[in-house]
């Protein structure tokens, strides 16, 4: 007699395993500790087999038969179902493994170690929060333009349009990666060109009038933060590198008898060694604060942990503090600072300057500067500058004085 779904519920475990038989070779096995199987006892070339059908209340007495009736279909044609749910298995552990999250994952890990710790975390948030949500689970091989500018089109449609260029950037290197490991053959990112909105370019903040420079200057002096923070802000408009190069600052890049930073090749973004001549007011400042954090690994220490460097937001919320929003002025302003007086005020040749920013500055051959090309008229450069923004310093401290030229147009 077939099993009936109430039978299949109330059977009671005993002290051995015991089967409760169905019907076309399907019976239920009920173990000691309660558990129940759905198994599937059929013949094929002469020898009797086993297949699993489920796990009973998860697969009910209707889903098991429907498996039973497949699997019988299959022996009809001379078909082994175990070898096809083998194979079925198979397929999906390879679909597992070569998902567009797990590629990306692995990407992640080989592709990305020697990027900057803003840039891994930016990066990994995007794949959690926007690519792998919709695409994650899918074959690599099976993801479509469409479906990729579905998922992008989602981060463009809240407002995220650089964002949404961002990731779709960082897939096309995940597809590429696939397909240079075998497990791809084409990157679908590549037909999207155009299909997303075109970013708005916006400039950061910088003051560059003069005079105005003179006010954020004495309102640099007067900050009342710690004084790892106001250290970090006065060197900002001094050395005017990148705010993560100066948040990583470590003593031992620090040559005392050159009087120069030398950041390794891995710390910058052109990936080339590089040079900071240290002003005669850049060395004073970083005695100071050598007094205080000497011992630490970085000059600029996290408040939350010395082996941490200063937070990202460290001298932007100084800036706030003093008045100074994102509209009007940021970190990265210190740059544009001092390319546009160092050109227009100073007079100091456009390369000495792209090099001290550290662009990607080439000769006539295009081969690219060395980090020492130059150096003697940087140093001059760097120092005349410190001296300039002092002198626009007192300007507005004492409304008399008029700041004089320091440039060089040799």
């Amino acid at each position: 007699m077939p099993l009936t779904a109430t039978a299949t519920t109330q059977a009671k475990p005993k002290e051995k395993p015991y089967k409760l038989f169905d019907e076309k070779g399907m019976f239920l096995l009920v173990h000691p500790n309660g558990s129940k199987y759905w198994r599937l006892k059929y013949r094929i070339a002469g020898k009797e087999k086993l297949l699993a059908l489920g796990v009973f209340p998860e697969t009910s007495l209707k889903e098991a038969r429907s498996k039973r009736d497949n699997a019988r279909k299959l022996l009809e044609h001379g078909t082994d179902p175990a070898d096809v749910k083998r194979a079925q298995k198979a397929a999906l552990s390879e679909a597992t493994e070569n998902s567009f999250e797990a590629i990306g994952r692995e990407w992640f890990e080989r592709k990305m170690s020697d990027k900057s710790q803003n840039h891994r975390d930016r990066t990994l948030r995007a794949l959690e929060k926007d690519l792998f949500p919709p695409l994650g689970r899918r074959p690599i091989t099976s993801i479509t333009p469409p479906e990729l500018l579905t998922a992008l089109r989602k981060i463009e449609n809240r407002g995220a349009v650089e964002t949404a260029h961002r990731a779709k950037q960082t897939t096309g290197q995940i597809f590429r990666y696939a397909i240079a490991t075998g497990r791809a053959e084409r990157d679908p990112s590549a037909d999207l060109k155009g299909a997303l909105s075109s970013p708005t370019k916006k400039h950061l903040a910088a003051i560059t009038d003069p005079r105005e420079v003179g006010r954020l200057m004495i309102a640099i002096d007067d900050f009342q933060g710690t004084p790892t923070v106001k250290a970090a802000l006065q060197l900002s408009p001094l050395l005017f590198c990148r705010p993560g190069e100066l948040r990583h600052m470590e003593w031992e890049e620090i040559n005392w008898e050159e009087t120069q930073w030398e950041l390794p090749a891995e710390k910058m973004k052109m990936k080339q060694p590089h040079i900071v001549p240290l002003c005669r007011q850049a060395i004073e400042i970083l005695e100071d604060i050598h007094r205080l954090n000497g011992r630490r690994r970085y000059v600029f220490p996290s408040a939350r942990g010395a082996s941490r460097p200063l937070s990202e937001n460290g001298v932007r919320t100084a800036l706030r503090t003093m008045g100074y929003d994102n509209e009007t002025m940021t970190p990265h302003g210190f740059r544009a600072m001092a390319r546009t007086l160092l050109d227009e005020v100073l007079g100091f040749r456009v390369e000495w300057i792209e090099h001290q920013l550290a662009h990607a500055v080439r000769d006539a051959n295009g081969r690219a500067y060395n980090r020492t090309t130059h150096l003697k008229q940087r140093r001059i450069m760097m120092q005349k500058w410190a001296d300039y923004l002092d002198s626009l310093k007192l300007e507005a401290s004492t409304p008399n004085v008029i700041a004089g030229r320091f440039g060089t147009n040799t």
